[in-house]
């Protein structure tokens, strides 16, 4: 028989053949690097038998889809490995997820899990690797299945819930079996137990069955599994990394924000240094809205409900709102999101073709409900500062208004030293508002502008949202972590809810076209990203002190403060700390702030009319004339090097 493969090409394999028969045939290489298949557009088991005419792509374990089996058969083990030792435990779902996996679980009478009993599960699992135990997937049926699972509640109730995410469809209930030990699942899985084995179990946390809190809370143990050792041991250095940059340690130790217990939970306040940072990162961004040709705007906090009833949020978003104000006879809520009050803007009066594109810009603060569970420093916050934008353009204007502005995003993000992109082109989903050629002028124009960007992208067929069609962009930062950043989202429903409309060049009205932008995100949540990209040591144009001077002695104070005025008299941030302490703690507590430039002034300096520039992770240079040093610092700032 023939089948094809991803290039197009064909490959002879005998009847009867499987996925791992057409790895083998290929090359040894790829037989061994192989953990499972897609076959006709679906994942499968190496195992599964071909037939002729199949499109098959062979998947190997270094790809993410590949990682994502073995994270998802390591899961497997791991609940294998609890049930042998914790006879009686109720094993709920283990799924992969970024980075690694988890597995829910209920002991009996009550118990949890302790940090001792992770190294137990790690060595069981790791004797059932070494027991080469073979993944066999069967199809049972309904009653099958629920007879096989009887004595777990938690798949009794998959299988009644008829879920085919987790391997229960229709009548039918797909199973895989390790020797005796059987878990409800969809699949697919790696042969056997051996192809696994460089994994670690992590911790262990609580966990709402279904994520409710009315129902059970169960033990997740978490796990991260890699296809190799080595890649283990570079994503556990990555971990230790990203804890020396978390950005609510360094936001304590720099002291540029905090939570306090009085206000509530994902509510921060920013401290002077903080604040100022913050003021540098929105200076910036305005200036170049500014020269984009944006239009500031302002809106409220609060709107009367009718709002958000006309916007649909109320029917879409309530959950993540927060509860309603009653007064003087109306309920008003804090607003979710800026859009439906700029929608106002727009139609504050007649808009003509000639006044498009308009395109609104403002930091608006939005409230959001966010779950105490979920809440994370400043990148998971309840009170929200979005640099929000929202362009209204006639159709006609939409492919190159899309394009101007991911070069701006990009532009933008450069600028903060974010220089890795990848973007996400979301599609039509089954349903959807809007008319089919809308949505297809929409996504055609998207996909153009992310190609005219030379962007690396993925499309996720159907995964728009059921208004519009978007882009997002993601960073990675300089651990190689993967952050959802800039959204670009064209709008087809705002326009028809609020009825906005254009007078065009024939007279006649038309709806325009809307597209949300959010840059940073949300100006907190950027925040924490950069503190943790730049493990706190933020570049000179954006550090709250750019220079410290430190004099060697007391009689050296007043060629310091000389200094002083000379970085101060070009509007540099500096400062001075005497010398009542040794010099040397002066330095260490300054490299500890994370200053970018220490300059100590001795006897030389005084008389020669120089310093010695002890720079953030360089190389000490002595006898640095001041006017040079000056004129150097200036440079760098005002090219935001």
């Amino acid at each position: 028989m023939k089948v094809l493969l991803p290039d197009d090409s064909t490959r002879d394999l005998p009847d009867g053949s499987t996925a791992a028969d057409l790895a083998a045939s290929i090359g040894r290489g790829l037989a061994k690097a192989a953990v499972a298949a897609v076959v006709n557009g679906a994942e499968t088991d190496l195992g599964t038998p071909l037939h002729e005419g199949d499109r098959v792509a062979i998947v190997t374990a270094t790809t993410d889809d590949g990682r994502k089996v073995l994270r998802h058969s390591t899961a497997h083990v791991l609940a294998q490995a609890v049930c042998d030792l914790f006879p009686g435990a109720k094993y709920a779902i283990g799924p992969p997820i970024e980075d690694g996996f988890y597995y829910d679980f209920d002991l009996p009478g009550g118990a949890h899990f302790s940090d001792d009993d992770l190294g137990r599960i790690e060595a069981r699992m790791r004797e059932i690797v070494g027991e080469n135990q073979p993944f066999v997937r069967e199809e049972l049926s309904r009653d099958e299945g629920l007879a096989r699972f009887a004595d777990q509640p938690f798949k009794v109730e998959i299988i009644e819930g008829v879920d085919p995410q987790e391997g229960a469809e229709g009548s039918a209930v797909s199973v895989y079996r390790n020797l005796d030990w059987a878990d409800l699942c969809r699949g697919p899985h790696v042969p056997s137990t051996s192809r696994l084995g460089s994994f670690k179990l992590m911790k262990v946390a609580g966990a709402y069955w279904r994520g409710d809190e009315h129902r059970p809370m169960l033990q997740r143990i978490y796990g991260t599994a890699w296809e190799s050792d080595k890649a283990l041991a570079e994503h556990l250095h990555r971990l230790e990394e990203a804890e020396r940059r978390d950005h609510r340690k360094l936001g304590l130790e720099l002291d540029l924000f905090h939570f306090p217990p009085e206000i509530g939970g994902g509510l921060p306040v920013f401290h002077p240094k903080g604040g100022l940072i913050r003021k540098l990162m929105e200076d910036y961004s305005r200036d170049e809205h500014e020269a984009a040709g944006y239009s500031f705007v302002w809106t409220p906090h609060l709107a009367k409900s009718t709002l958000f009833e006309t916007s649909g949020h109320l029917q879409w978003y309530s959950d993540g709102m927060y509860p309603p104000m009653e007064m003087e006879g109306a309920t008003y809520y804090p607003k979710p999101m800026n859009c439906p009050m700029h929608m106002l803007i727009y139609k504050s009066q007649s808009r003509s073709y000639r006044d498009l594109p308009m395109r609104l810009f403002e930091f608006g603060t939005v409230y959001r409900f966010e779950r105490s569970g979920v809440l994370h420093g400043l990148t998971r916050v309840r009170g929200i500062t979005q640099d929000d934008s929202h362009i209204f353009c006639a159709p006609d204007q939409l492919a190159g208004e899309l394009a101007s502005l991911l070069a701006f995003v990009l532009k933008v993000l450069r600028t903060f030293g974010l220089t890795d992109f990848e973007a996400e082109l979301a599609t039509r989903p089954e349903k959807f508002v809007g008319e089919p050629e809308e949505w297809d002028q929409a996504t055609d124009a998207l996909r153009e502008a992310i190609e005219g960007a030379g962007l690396e992208y993925k499309v996720a067929e159907g995964e728009g949202a059921f208004y519009a069609p978007k882009i997002d962009i993601h960073v990675r930062d300089a651990i190689g972590r993967r952050w959802q950043m800039s959204t670009l989202q064209v709008d087809f429903q705002l326009a028809q809810r609020f009825d906005l409309e254009f007078v065009g060049a024939d007279n006649s009205r038309h709806r325009p076209f809307i597209i949300h932008r959010a840059l940073f995100g949300s100006v907190e949540r950027f925040f924490g990203i950069l503190i943790e990209h730049y493990a706190g040591a933020l570049p000179a144009w954006l550090s709250p002190v750019q220079a410290r001077v430190l004099p060697v002695r007391a009689d050296h104070e007043l060629y310091a403060a000389a200094v002083l005025g000379r970085l101060k008299g070009i509007g540099l941030r500096a400062d001075v700390v005497a010398a009542d302490e040794p010099l040397g703690g002066r330095i260490r507590k300054a490299k500890l702030e994370k200053v970018p430039y220490v300059l100590v002034v001795g006897d030389d300096d005084v008389e020669a009319g120089t310093l010695g520039v002890n720079p953030r992770g360089g190389e000490v240079e002595r006898g640095v004339p001041v006017a040079t040093f000056v004129e150097r610092l200036r440079d760098e700032v005002d090219n935001r090097a």
